[in-house]
Order: structure tokens, then C-alpha cells, then sequence
């Protein structure tokens, strides 16, 4: 009785298996006619010369002539610019008491941390200085500050 049992059970699961493969072989089949009759199946996108995504094919007069010779393959040369290290600022904040504060770079206007072991000169608030960048743990710290003469 119970080998019976055994092998209805499984005639049973192999039944539904099956009936599964072939509802997944209709859905197949009604997603195939339903592109070909359809809009043409997949929908069809282009490119403008900006980079976005447009259903309007591109106008052939907008195209630009590409010289192949002046395309570069690989990393760019690193071109050294001429960088003055000392920059010129102005104290936004200074703790006297914790030894630590922030110069406005009169250029870029970022602010810089700075401590008191970069100081070459004491300093306060609202005082002009000028003072170097040096990378540190949160980002740019100046460094060798002193007040400008």
C-alpha cells in the first residue's frame, strides 16, 4: 500500500510538472506573436549628439566630421600646471583654547582647517594671512600660516 501511495505521488507531481512546461510554453509562444503583430517588437531608441535618449532618429546635417588621427587611446598625459603653493586667506574662525581653526581661501573661497602646530605667526579672527595646503586625514589642511605684512 504504501509503495502505491509512493508512486501516485510522484505521478501526481510529474503531472503538474508538466502542466507547468506547458503554460510556460503558451506564455512563450503569446509573447512571440504579441511583438510581431505589435509595435515591432522591441521599442527602438536613439542617441542625440548631447547623450540622451530620443524616439526621433538624428538628422544626418547635424553630424560632425571626427578626425580618427586626433582620437587618443589609453590615460591622458598628466600636463603639470604652474601652481603657486602660497595662498593668501583670511581667519574665519580660530579657538585659541583648542588650538585649532578654519582660513577662507581669498581665491576659491573653501575653507581650510588649520592647527596651532601650522602656525608660524599667532593669529585671530579677521586676521589676512598667508599660508600653504598640505593633504590631511579629513581633506586639505594649511600649514606654515603667517600674517601678511
Amino acid at each position: 500500500m504504501a509503495k502505491s501511495q509512493q508512486t501516485f505521488n510522484k505521478r501526481e507531481k510529474e503531472k503538474k510538472r508538466q502542466k507547468k512546461r506547458e503554460e510556460k510554453q503558451k506564455k512563450k509562444e503569446a509573447r512571440r506573436a504579441e511583438s510581431k503583430e505589435g509595435d515591432g517588437g522591441i521599442p527602438f531608441a536613439y542617441v542625440d549628439k548631447f547623450g540622451n535618449l530620443t524616439d526621433a532618429p538624428p538628422e544626418p546635417s547635424d553630424n560632425e566630421e571626427i578626425d580618427a588621427s586626433e582620437i587618443v587611446l589609453g590615460i591622458p598625459q598628466k600636463v603639470e600646471e604652474e601652481f603657486d603653493p602660497i595662498r593668501n586667506g583670511k581667519v574665519a574662525f580660530f579657538d585659541h583654547s583648542k588650538g585649532f581653526g578654519f582660513i577662507m581661501d581669498t581665491e576659491t573661497q573653501e575653507k581650510h582647517f588649520v592647527h596651532v602646530s601650522g602656525l608660524n605667526d599667532e593669529i585671530n579672527e579677521n586676521d589676512k594671512v598667508t599660508f600653504e595646503l598640505e593633504k590631511g586625514q579629513k581633506g586639505m589642511n594649511a600649514v606654515r600660516v603667517s600674517l601678511q605684512k
